[in-house]
């Protein structure tokens, strides 16, 4: 994917998008009418008039002399940060998120733009996940053990970068080596929260907001509209019935997609949102192979047992389930340092991995 300073077709989206009284519906409709936005702006007056859904107060600044000119100083400004713009118009633009009611003309990309290039198809393997910031340890386990399989399996991971559930889904992507998007309520110069900064240099980041755009409590409901609409299905792993992870949830709804939900346990208010979904007919899941088997991208291969002896082998064989040290202990008798020892070792191993709140797991 690779891109000039002078690209007239990418200049001539930006020029539309810094147009007041266009918006994604409008140009998308425009674009429908002329195929591209150079033709747009070629276009006499007259013949915009005739597009429908559009009025003499939307097309009025079409063309004008200030969004050409915004539309040079932000493809130098991404050119200086090394940030990609891709315009919907162009074919290097996602497939997946082209065919949403809404798609951004334009997205700022930051980062390993490859994890883009695997969206050109129609139905990608890309998964959602969402959930709230306050989540409780055992969702973080959930979106960590998830996220990781997912990777295992091929699949990218898309979320929004925010602190708890979408946190714990980038970083146990990456940590697995697999591609991991995120889409920001800001401009990719501009990562919220601050301390994901040494996480997003991992990630591919991608926003509908110019460079220097601060992240704002408006621009959320479009992100998450966004990160439905990179997903070919998206999971809810906690939320409440107003949370943004039913926004995206509703957004994946109705561009068709594949919406899961994590069961959680009755009363509790992050249990509401998933909880309703599944009554509505989410679909229920439990591991990663209800995703794989639902999606048909096949199934989990089960991983060969590790040729451990010993205590190692103890230790290994102990972790049916996500357990913490003193569970670990309790299950082997061996003494805390010894045990401590053994976790660190099957890890250096890479056949265990440590979850969010001093858990371990088999890989």
């Amino acid at each position: 994917m690779t891109q000039t300073l002078h690209d007239p077709e990418i200049h001539a989206m930006l020029a539309l998008e810094f147009t007041p009284g266009l918006g994604p519906v409008r140009i998308k409709t425009l674009l429908e009418h002329f195929s591209n936005a150079q033709t747009v702006l070629e276009t006499k007056l007259m013949q915009l008039r005739d597009v429908p859904g559009l009025d003499s107060k939307s097309i009025a600044g079409i063309g004008s002399s200030q969004s050409l000119e915004r539309a040079t100083s932000e493809l130098e400004r991404a050119a200086k940060l090394e940030v990609q713009v891709i315009a919907s118009s162009n074919l290097n633009y996602p497939a997946v998120l082209k065919a949403i009611y809404d798609p951004p003309p334009v997205l700022w990309v930051r980062g390993d733009v490859t994890a883009l290039e695997e969206l050109l198809g129609v139905t990608p393997h890309s998964i959602g996940i969402v959930g709230t910031r306050k989540c409780s340890p055992h969702a973080k386990a959930f979106t960590a053990k998830l996220a990781r399989e997912l990777a295992l399996a091929g699949v990218i991971v898309v979320s929004g970068l925010a602190r708890g559930i979408d946190t714990e889904a980038h970083r146990s992507s990456v940590e697995a080596g697999g591609k991991s998007i995120a889409v920001l309520g800001s401009g990719v110069d501009h990562i919220y929260p601050s301390e994901n900064s040494a996480l997003a240099a991992q990630l591919t980041l991608v926003s509908a907001y110019p460079i220097g755009t601060r992240p704002a409590a408006h621009n959320f409901p479009a992100r998450n509209r966004i990160i439905a609409g990179l997903s070919s299905g998206t999971v809810v792993i906690e939320g409440d019935l107003d949370s943004g992870s039913l926004i995206t949830a509703v957004a994946a709804l109705e561009a068709g997609r594949t919406v899961f939900a994590v069961p959680g346990r009755p009363g509790e208010s992050n249990s509401k949102g998933p909880n309703r979904l599944i009554k509505d007919g989410a679909v229920l899941i439990e591991s990663v192979s209800d995703i794989l088997e639902e999606m048909r991208w096949g199934s989990v291969t089960p991983s060969a047992a590790p040729n451990l002896e010993g205590d190692e082998a103890r230790v290994y064989a102990a972790l049916d389930d996500a357990l913490l040290v003193d569970d670990i202990v309790h299950r082997t008798g061996l003494a805390m340092p010894t045990a401590q020892s053994i976790l660190m070792m099957l890890k250096l191993k890479n056949v265990i991995f440590e979850l969010p709140g001093g858990r371990y797991s088999r890989i």
